[in-house]
């Protein structure tokens, strides 16, 4: 039988049991593999970090897209920095936003993704609304006049190309794109294994934005507890919407969500002591 062990964790990890390896290859940037895994469908890893997979996808992918959009509440520009395997595309086309532009820094994870794992973004490539570039996500930011709405930054861990990705700086030029009342969110990593990443993102982003947090989100392939999402805007009241505010957004969109539902947006900013206290 063969596995594929995950590295990320010193001393802690999770295994799965392989089926087919589908491709594997070292892009310009990392090592990308893409297998076939009784449980959990196809898999794809970055440098040895399980990124996604077909059966629990949709839970990162619904919360990290659907909460800023529906609190922010008339989005018309989103930004997608990473995001490569086109799940998270997926869920925003699904809005009526004007554009949903896509900023990867490795093109072959979007083709490959294209080619192997077509379910993920279930035609979002192909959506007139969506629009994708091949870019670093920092040199983008800093190059471009645009101004966005919510700014998704769906990243891989803070280790090769998506370190940059939790540095001061793209924080700060998320910041400079972003429009007034707009939304910045950021994965976050799982607190109880990677404190240190959340409290460094915190530090950052409460000195740049009015309103600093985190929302969680339990993704069974992300393993240690549940993943928290960042949250950053300068309009406090948008994390502080409640169901009823949220469901006649969700309504109107029309959604068809298998994690995501208002109760569980306005429930997920609610965070435990220990996770606030990292905070702090």
């Amino acid at each position: 039988m063969m596995l594929f062990a995950e590295t990320l964790h010193s001393g802690y990890g999770q295994h799965f049991e392989v089926d087919r390896v589908l491709y594997r290859k070292k892009t310009e940037h990392q090592d990308l593999v893409i297998f076939e895994t009784p449980f959990f469908g196809k898999v794809l890893a970055l440098d040895g970090v399980i990124q996604t997979t077909e059966r629990d996808n949709h839970v990162y992918h619904e919360m990290l897209a659907h909460v800023p959009i529906l609190a922010h509440g008339s989005a018309r520009e989103v930004l997608i920095v990473g995001g490569g395997d086109g799940g998270c595309l997926r869920e925003v086309v699904k809005h009526p936003v004007e554009r949903a532009t896509l900023v990867d820094i490795d093109g072959e994870v979007i083709e490959l993704s294209k080619r192997y794992l077509p379910e993920l973004s279930d035609g979002a490539f192909d959506d007139p609304k969506a629009e994708v570039i091949i870019a670093d996500g920092l040199a983008y930011l800093t190059g471009t006049d645009r101004q966005f709405d919510v700014i998704i930054v769906d990243s891989t861990d803070p280790i090769g190309p998506g370190e940059v990705l939790f540095s001061e700086g793209f924080y700060a030029a998320c910041r400079r794109r972003l429009t007034p009342g707009g939304v910045v969110v950021t994965q976050n990593g799982v607190p109880l294994l990677q404190p240190d990443e959340l409290r460094g993102s915190h530090r950052r982003l409460s000195a740049l934005f009015a309103d600093a947090r985190f929302y969680l989100a339990a993704v069974p392939t992300y393993v240690g507890g549940a993943m928290a999402l960042g949250w950053a805007s300068d309009n406090a009241d948008l994390h502080r919407l409640s169901a009823a505010d949220i469901r006649p957004r969700y309504e109107a969109v029309g959604l068809k969500t298998r994690y995501y539902s208002p109760e569980v947006h306005a429930a997920s900013f609610a965070l435990p002591p220990e996770i606030l206290a990292l905070c702090a």
